[in-house]
């Protein structure tokens, strides 16, 4: 697989992680797909490993989605700036305390957009907590499992 090759294999990636904070796109099957794509590529022991592996994480990740509560984002205020910031943050624990960063990332992320939004901790707490009880960590679960699969 040549070099231009991995480098759209790694821009489906980044879109399927964009892809996850917007409501309706397929963001962890562009992910998945984007593994996929690189594994029938090059077709060695190391790449179809990193497919099962992708492929068990985004099942999980459809349970562990179906068992918590719908998302209802728009309801809770929620707003796309809020998603880039979640994201960021998540991006950005993910590479500071690997792997398990991703989460505190993703809520430091809505935490300081509500505080520069709201100007008061407590404020900034509340909205947190309301848009992570209205579907908040049903994106963070496919979130991180996206994050997973692009590490891998």
């Amino acid at each position: 697989m040549g070099v231009w090759e991995l480098l759209l294999v790694g821009v489906v990636m980044v879109l399927g992680l964009c892809g996850v904070l917007v409501p309706g796109v397929p963001g962890s099957w562009l992910v998945w797909a984007a593994v996929l794509w690189w594994a029938l590529k090059d077709p060695q022991p190391l790449a179809w490993g990193v497919l099962v592996g992708a492929t068990a994480v985004l099942l999980l990740s459809l349970v562990v989605r179906g068992v918590l509560p719908p998302r209802r984002l728009r309801a809770s205020g929620a707003t796309p700036r809020m998603g880039v910031y979640a994201g960021v943050g998540g991006l950005v624990g993910f590479f500071l305390i690997p792997v398990l960063g991703a989460v505190p990332g993703f809520m430091a992320g809505i935490y300081l957009y509500e505080r520069l939004r709201l100007g008061r901790h407590g404020e900034a707490m509340a909205a947190l907590r309301t848009t992570m009880r209205s579907g908040g960590s049903s994106v963070l679960a496919e979130f991180f499992a996206c994050l997973l699969i692009a590490g891998a």
